[in-house]
């Protein structure tokens, strides 16, 4: 039997008109868990927290304008589910941060990781230190396409982010259950700080990188250095209420240090104790691992699946976001029309494919944004669209999904996010408008990328 559907129409700045919406708190549930019933008499949203309910409204959102009688009972299989955005490469205004949490909440995605420097800019600014933003947010030129191809359009770029800016982001996030991890990667990808202030670096003085890649500059470990990336942290947990804090920690060029990769460690250790005189934990990057990550800290494992399993048996809570599986700057499709296709093919159905280590220690998974070829929200958005929705599947949902199931299912959510006005990208591949022919790509084999991957984890093993 077909159930009458009960008329409910959304209206701005209300629930639903015309319809008795109820909603409570009921300990007894899961904390992240809802009950959705929907009858003639009217809509109950129970949840086993304030997230629970809002997560029961969402799911009511989603069911449009007409909802039928039903009985909904769900809750989310991992406590993590993000998506990391790369602001430092391509600035984004504090109205599309704002924008997109709206988009990802939506989704029931609950963590936002915010990349917010790196060496082609610094985008928070910290008391004390001026030129981290009047020199290190700003480059004077931004590379077009992947760097093999050496092209740069000639126009600085850059932006900040002031305290007040960031505290309006945490509290738009947090009053839609998303919570904000703040990274300010170190202590390499510093090239920006370091030109600001060239005594943190070992003799560097020139400007913030213009090109992408690895910044072989990095910080000196001086007890002055130090200094500035604890108050630099201090800051941050200042702002962030967030329980872990990124250090970033990846793809740290050892050569201008007179010893190894040793040093590195012991610089983590350092900046993960301070971190736990303000009751916060280290979040890093897989290459942390490499002579032994600090005790409690929080693995973000991204070099291929490997290092997810390698931290599981360290004993490490982690964050799976292999870039082979979960990195949404890779291309979509082989169309050549796809902007500035770099990396290994990476459809919507690889996304929904993947699965997380059956373990304990495994908090969840979050999508990687990085931004070197997404100069605006809306190319952002069509990377990320339709591959961040197969994602909120597979860290919501059971681990036994069905993609034909979520494939016909998919449509209808589309024009969802078409009424959000999303820039998704289309099921029929990319539109003419798409192509980004000024800054060409570099595509690249799955098996060219193992093989990659297999000797950058050597540290590991």
């Amino acid at each position: 039997m077909i159930p009458q559907p009960i008329s409910v129409r959304m209206t701005p700045g209300s629930d639903m008109a015309g319809t008795v919406v109820t909603t409570r708190v009921d300990p007894g549930l899961a904390l992240e868990g809802y009950v959705l019933s929907c009858t003639p008499d009217g809509i109950d949203i129970t949840g086993g927290s304030p997230a629970g309910v809002f997560y029961g409204r969402q799911t009511l959102r989603q069911l449009g304008p007409d909802v039928p009688c039903t009985h909904i009972e769900d809750a989310p299989r991992f406590a993590w589910r993000g998506v990391m955005l790369d602001v430092a490469r391509h600035f984004m205004p504090v109205p599309e941060i704002l924008r997109f949490i709206d988009v990802i909440a939506f989704h029931k995605l609950n963590v936002l990781h915010l990349h917010l420097t790196d060496d082609q800019g610094w985008r928070i600014e910290v008391p004390g230190w001026p030129r981290l933003t009047t020199v290190g947010a700003w480059r004077s030129s931004t590379m077009l396409g992947s760097r093999v191809h050496d092209l740069h359009d000639g126009e600085p770029h850059g932006g900040f982010y002031t305290t007040r800016d960031l505290r309006l982001i945490v509290d738009h996030a947090a009053s839609r259950h998303v919570t904000v991890v703040p990274e300010v990667d170190m202590p390499g990808h510093m090239q920006a700080a370091i030109a600001a202030y060239p005594a943190l670096g070992n003799g560097f003085a020139g400007a913030v990188r213009t090109g992408w890649g690895i910044s072989p500059h990095v910080l000196n470990l001086s007890e002055a250095t130090l200094d500035f990336c604890r108050r630099v942290l201090d800051h941050v947990c200042d702002v962030f209420p967030s329980e872990v804090i990124g250090i970033g920690g990846d793809e740290c060029p050892t050569d201008e240090w007179p010893g190894g990769r040793e040093l590195q460690a012991g610089f983590t250790r350092q900046m993960a104790a301070h971190l736990a005189t303000r009751g916060r934990r280290v979040y890093g990057w897989d290459e942390i691992l490499a002579d032994g990550a600090p005790d409690g800290a929080v693995i973000a494992a991204w070099r291929g699946v490997e290092p997810a399993e390698v931290a599981i048996r360290a004993g490490h809570q982690v964050v799976c976001c292999p870039d082979v599986k979960l990195y949404l700057d890779y291309r979509q499709s082989d169309d050549p029309g796809e902007p500035t296709p770099v990396g290994t093919l990476l459809t919507v159905e690889d996304v929904f494919a993947y699965e997380p280590p059956d373990s304990p220690l495994v908090l969840g998974a979050q999508a990687n944004i990085w931004t070197e070829h997404m100069e605006s929200l809306s190319r952002v958005e069509y990377m990320a669209f339709p591959r961040l929705c197969a994602l909120a599947e597979v860290v919501w949902g059971p681990a036994d999904r069905d993609f034909p199931d979520f494939a016909a299912r998919l449509p209808a959510h589309l024009a969802r996010l078409d009424a959000l006005g999303v820039n998704y990208r289309p099921l029929s591949g990319p539109r003419p408008s798409d192509a980004r022919p000024s800054a060409p790509g570099n595509p690249r084999t799955l098996d060219d990328r193992l093989a990659e991957l297999h000797e950058m984890t050597a540290d590991l093993r």
